[in-house]
């Protein structure tokens, strides 16, 4: 048993919408295409997604089977429309210290890392003998990957995923 971690393709960005309720970028596409074809993923596996819209069409893209979608793998809850200028500083502060919310409206980071950890751990008693391919999202995957391992969350590995990506775990 393989579990493959696919972060989502590129957003279709708008400020007037919270990033959990954005669609998938058409412009992006191909690039979700190239994930398909790359031969990086399983030509059999069983396949769940988060229900972020960006996450569904990505997984609607990357097979023809079933997919079922699972809340407990929605991103880490960031439930602000605001524009933050540092991002990624914010959510790096968020990993410095996870029991805290890094901006008001997210929730802590080990609650993110609790709730994917469990969906998870659920699906692999579920489906012992079954490659596993979820698609998600970026911190929800570090944290998981983190959580799985043992090892400190991988910041750099975080910072460095595209849109979409692939880990295998």
């Amino acid at each position: 048993m393989t579990l493959h971690l696919v972060r989502h393709g590129r957003p279709l960005t708008d400020p007037a919408r919270r990033p959990a309720e954005w669609d998938l970028d058409p412009a992006g596409y191909d690039d979700v295409w190239a994930l398909r074809t790359s031969g990086r993923l399983p030509a059999a596996a069983r396949w769940f997604t988060s229900p972020e819209p960006k996450a569904v069409q990505t997984a609607q893209l990357l097979t023809e089977g079933e997919v079922g979608v699972v809340p407990g793998l929605r991103e880490h809850v960031r439930d602000t429309a605001d524009r933050i200028d540092d991002f990624a500083g914010t959510v790096r502060r968020a990993f410095a210290r996870p029991e805290e919310p890094a901006y008001d409206g997210w929730e802590p980071l080990a609650a993110c890392r609790d709730r994917v950890a469990g969906t998870v751990r659920a699906l692999l008693a579920e489906h012992p003998a079954d490659d596993l391919v979820l698609v998600g999202h970026g911190t929800a995957w570090t944290v998981l990957v983190a959580e799985l391992t043992g090892a400190p969350p991988d910041l750099e590995r975080w910072a460095s995923l595209r849109m979409p990506d692939v880990l295998v775990v």
